[in-house]
C-alpha cells in the first residue's frame, strides 16, 4: 500500500540536502571572492633561499614594488611568473602583515653531461641532439625533452626499441651531473614492402622507385633497409613522380600503413594506391595576350609532340623553352600559364599554352648563408638572373635544383620573400655543407691485370671554388699508374668547363715481349651546344715510349721500338648527345658520341671514335634492352703508327676475350699488334631472376660481335687476322649491386673464334676500400 506520509518526508529531506548545498556553495564562493578580493601593501620584500638568482631578478620578475597596492589575483600571479621560469624547484609568496615573504628553492646546475650503455652512436653524436648544457640549470621537463630526441635518433637509425632514460648524480654546491643511460637493441628493419592498387607495374619494379628498401643480405652494410619515419614522404614523393611521368595523371597514394611485426623487430609497410588511367598528350597549341609576342612563333619553339605519354616534367620543359624564348625576344614578365583540358573518352589531354603578362617584380639581392666553406659565386653561377633583373619563380626553382645537384651540400633551401618595396623580391638560399674529400686506400682486382692497390684522393671543392681536384696511384702485377685531374666546372663564371689531366703509366706485362711508358698531358675546354648536346675540344701532348724489347720480339715491335721516344701533339673534339636522363621519355634513350683527334709532331695521324647507345625498358620496365654499336679508325700517314697507338679489344669492348686476345698476331713470335681500325656491336638485355629485390642481384644475357685489324706497316711478317676477321660470343651475366659499387660476373663462350685468340670464358670487377 503506497504511504503518502514517507513518501512527503523523503521529498523533504532532499530539499533540505539541496538547499545545504546550495548555501555552502555559496557560501564558499563569497569566501573565494572576498579573498581575492582582499588587497596588501608591502613596505618591505624578503627574500629567502636563493644562492645563485639575485633578490632583484626575483623582484623584478614577481613585478611587485614596495608600497603598491596589489590583490591576492597579483599575488598569486606573481608566485607563477617565478615558477615558470624553470630555475626553481618550490616557490612561496607569503604575506607576513606589511612584510612579503618570498621563499624559493633553487633547481642544481648541471655539472657534466654523459651517454652511458651507446655503442652504436658515438657520443658527440648523441650530445648534439641534446639541448640541456652544463652550467645551466636543471630542469626534469628539459631533460624529458633530451630523452625524447635521443629515441628519435635511434629510431631514425633502424632502433626503435632502443630505451633511453635520465638520471642525476648529485654533487656538492647544489650541482648534478645528468647522465643519459641507452639501453640499445638490435635494428628495427623493414622487412617487407607491398602495394595495394597497382595494375601496370609489378611490387618489384615499384620497390626499386623507392628510397626505403626491404632488408636483404647486407642489411649490415645498407642504412636504407631501417625504418625512417620521414622517409615515408619523401617515397610517396617518388612513386607519384614515377607515375605522373608515365602518364597516370590522376595517381594517388591513399595511405601508407606502417605496423610493426609481432616481436617489434621488423616493419612492414605497405602502400595502397589508385593508379587511374593512361593519358596521352593531345593538342599542344600556344595562344598569347600579350600583343608583341606572336603565338606563331612560340609554337615552333614547343618540344613535346602530339600522341606522347602524357608527363608534368614535359609540361615543365615547354614552359621553360617558351620563356627563355620571350627573353631572348626582349619580352620581359612574360608567364606562361599551362591550361589543360581532358578528354577521358579518347584518354588525351589537350594542352593549351597561354602566354599572359606576369608581374613587374624585380630581384633586389641575392642573400646567401651558411657557406662557411663554399664561396658566394659557386652558388650564384647556379642562377640565371641577377640583381635587378626580372623575377621569373621557374628560374628559381631551377637555380635551386642546380644548387642541390652540385653535391656539396647536405641540404639547400631556397625561398623568395618581399623585398623593400612590393615590386621587389629578395632570394634567401640557406645551405648546409657537406663533405666533399676523400682520401682513400683499397685493393683491387681485375682478370686483365691481376691483383693490384690503390691509393687515391679527391676533393670536389676544392679551396671552396666547386671544383675538383683528384690524385691517384695504382700498381698491380703488370702496370703502374700515377694521374692527377683538375675541373673548373665554369670557367670565368660562364657554362665553360675546363680541365687538365696529367697521366703517367708504365707496363711490366709478363704476356709481352716489351715494355712501355707513357705520359700524357691533356687540356680540354667543354660546353653545351643544345639541351642535350655537349662539345669538348682538347690539346694532348704525349711522350711514348717502347722499351726493354725480347729479342723474340714481333719483327714490327722491333722496328717500331727502334724510332724511340715519340713526341705527339694533338688538337681534337668530342660531341656527345645523350638523352637518356633528360630526354622526352622516362623508358627509353639514345647516346651519340663523336670524336677526331689530329696529330702532328714525331707522326701525324686522324684518330676518329664514334659509339651509339640505345636503350629501353619493356615489359612493364622489368626488362632493360640495350644496343651498342662501336668503332673506330686511326689513319696515320705512311702507315707508321705503334703498337702503343693502335685499338686493343679487351673483355671491356669485346667481352669473352683477354685484353689482347684477339686482332692482328705476328704468325711467328704469337705477339699480338692491335689493329688501326675496330668495330664492334653489342647486344644485351637484363631482367629480374626472380631473388627479392633487396638482394640487389639481377640477370642478364649479351651477344657480342665485332673484331679489329689493319696492322699497316708489317715490315714483312707475317701477320694473321690483318683483314676484317668476325668474332662473335655469347654469355649471361649476373648484375649484383653491394654497398662497395656495382659488380658485374660474366660467364661467356666463343660462337666463333680463331684458332690464335685468347679466350676469357669469365670474368669479375671487384674494387674494395679499407
Amino acid at each position: 500500500m503506497y504511504n503518502l506520509s514517507s513518501r512527503i518526508d523523503a521529498v523533504s529531506a532532499s530539499i533540505k540536502q539541496r538547499a545545504a548545498i546550495l548555501f555552502l556553495a555559496i557560501f564558499a564562493s563569497f569566501v573565494a571572492t572576498a579573498s581575492f578580493a582582499q588587497s596588501f601593501t608591502f613596505t618591505s620584500v624578503t627574500i629567502d633561499g636563493n644562492q645563485r638568482v639575485e633578490d632583484g631578478t626575483i623582484l623584478s620578475l614577481a613585478g611587485i614594488s614596495r608600497g603598491q597596492t596589489i590583490s591576492a589575483a597579483q599575488l598569486n600571479a606573481a608566485s607563477q611568473n617565478i615558477r615558470e621560469t624553470g630555475l626553481f624547484e618550490t616557490v612561496d609568496v607569503i604575506p607576513q602583515g606589511s612584510r612579503l615573504v618570498i621563499t624559493v628553492v633553487e633547481r642544481p646546475t648541471i655539472n657534466i653531461i654523459n651517454v652511458e650503455g651507446n655503442s652504436e652512436i658515438r657520443d658527440a653524436e648523441v650530445l648534439a641532439v641534446v639541448q640541456s648544457q652544463s652550467r645551466r640549470v636543471y630542469t626534469p621537463a628539459q631533460a624529458e625533452r633530451d630523452v625524447a630526441a635521443i629515441s628519435e635518433l635511434y629510431a631514425n637509425r633502424g632502433r626503435i626499441n632502443a630505451s633511453v632514460t635520465a638520471r642525476i648524480i648529485e654533487r656538492s654546491d647544489n650541482r648534478v651531473d645528468l647522465v643519459f643511460v641507452v639501453q640499445e637493441t638490435g635494428l628495427t628493419e623493414v622487412e617487407r614492402i607491398s602495394f595495394v592498387g597497382n595494375r601496370n607495374f609489378s611490387d618489384g619494379r615499384l620497390r626499386r622507385v623507392l628510397d626505403t628498401k626491404q632488408a636483404g643480405l647486407l642489411r649490415v652494410l645498407i642504412s636504407s633497409d631501417t625504418f625512417a619515419r620521414d622517409r615515408i614522404a619523401f617515397d610517396q614523393r617518388l612513386l607519384t613522380d614515377f607515375y605522373q611521368s608515365r602518364g597516370y595523371a590522376d595517381f594517388q597514394v591513399l595511405n601508407v600503413d606502417v605496423a610493426l611485426t609481432r616481436e617489434r623487430d621488423a616493419f612492414l609497410i605497405t602502400f595502397n594506391v589508385q593508379e587511374g588511367q593512361k593519358f596521352n598528350f593531345g593538342q599542344l597549341t600556344v595562344v598569347s595576350e600579350i600583343p608583341s609576342a606572336s603565338a606563331a612563333e612560340f609554337q615552333a619553339a614547343i618540344g613535346t609532340r602530339p600522341g606522347s605519354t602524357y608527363s608534368p616534367m614535359k609540361v615543365e620543359n615547354d614552359i621553360a623553352r617558351l620563356e627563355r624564348l620571350a627573353i631572348q625576344k626582349g619580352i620581359p614578365f612574360v608567364r606562361v600559364e599551362p591550361r589543360i583540358t581532358r578528354n577521358d573518352r579518347d584518354l588525351v589531354l589537350d594542352v593549351t599554352y597561354a602566354l599572359v603578362r606576369g608581374e613587374r617584380i624585380f630581384v633586389e639581392r641575392i642573400d646567401i648563408e651558411g657557406n662557411s666553406t663554399t664561396l658566394d659565386r659557386v652558388i650564384r653561377n647556379q642562377f640565371t638572373v641577377v640583381e635587378g633583373d626580372p623575377f621569373n619563380p621557374r628560374e628559381i626553382r631551377q637555380a635551386a635544383e642546380r644548387i642541390r645537384a652540385l653535391g656539396l651540400f647536405a641540404n639547400a633551401d631556397v625561398n623568395a620573400r618581399e623585398g623593400s618595396g612590393p615590386d621587389q623580391v629578395i632570394v634567401d638560399v640557406d645551405v648546409v655543407e657537406a663533405p666533399t674529400g676523400s682520401l682513400s686506400f683499397g685493393g683491387n682486382y681485375n682478370t686483365d691485370t691481376g691483383l693490384g692497390l690503390v691509393a687515391s684522393y679527391r676533393q670536389s671543392n676544392f679551396l671552396g671554388r666547386g671544383q675538383s681536384l683528384s690524385f691517384q696511384i695504382s700498381t698491380s702485377e703488370s702496370n703502374r699508374v700515377a694521374s692527377l685531374d683538375f675541373v673548373e666546372p665554369r670557367l670565368l663564371g660562364r657554362d665553360v668547363r675546363f680541365g687538365f689531366s696529367f697521366d703517367y703509366s708504365t707496363t711490366d706485362n709478363q704476356n709481352a715481349l716489351y715494355d712501355t711508358e707513357t705520359f700524357d698531358f691533356r687540356p680540354s675546354l667543354g660546353f653545351r651546344v643544345s639541351d642535350n648536346g655537349r662539345l669538348n675540344v682538347f690539346y694532348r701532348a704525349e711522350f711514348t715510349d717502347i722499351n726493354d724489347v725480347d729479342p723474340a720480339a714481333s719483327i714490327v715491335i722491333q722496328n717500331e721500338a727502334d724510332r724511340g721516344r715519340i713526341t705527339t701533339n694533338g688538337v681534337g673534339y668530342t660531341y656527345s648527345y645523350d638523352t637518356r636522363r633528360t630526354g622526352l621519355n622516362p623508358n627509353a634513350g639514345v647516346l651519340l658520341r663523336f670524336g677526331q683527334e689530329f696529330g702532328v709532331g714525331d707522326s701525324d695521324f686522324i684518330r676518329t671514335t664514334a659509339t651509339a647507345i640505345a636503350e629501353t625498358k619493356v615489359f612493364n620496365e622489368e626488362v632493360t634492352l640495350r644496343a651498342t654499336i662501336e668503332g673506330g679508325l686511326l689513319d696515320y700517314a705512311d702507315n707508321d703508327s705503334r703498337v702503343t697507338d693502335r685499338f686493343f679489344l679487351g673483355n671491356r669492348v669485346l667481352r669473352g676475350f683477354e685484353a689482347s686476345g684477339i686482332g692482328p698476331r705476328d704468325n711467328d713470335t704469337d705477339d699480338a699488334l692491335g689493329g688501326n681500325k675496330f668495330a664492334v656491336a653489342r647486344l644485351e638485355a637484363e631482367f629480374p631472376l626472380g631473388l627479392p629485390e633487396e638482394y640487389g642481384i639481377t640477370g642478364g644475357v649479351f651477344l657480342d660481335h665485332g673484331s679489329v685489324w689493319d696492322v699497316g706497316n708489317t715490315f714483312g711478317a707475317d701477320v694473321l687476322y690483318n683483314d676484317y676477321t668476325a668474332r662473335t660470343v655469347a654469355g649471361i651475366s649476373i648484375f649484383w649491386t653491394t654497398p662497395i659499387g656495382p659488380l658485374r660476373f660474366n660467364f661467356t663462350e666463343a660462337l666463333d673464334a680463331q684458332d690464335r685468340d685468347r679466350t676469357n670464358s669469365f670474368d669479375v670487377t671487384i674494387s674494395t676500400s679499407f
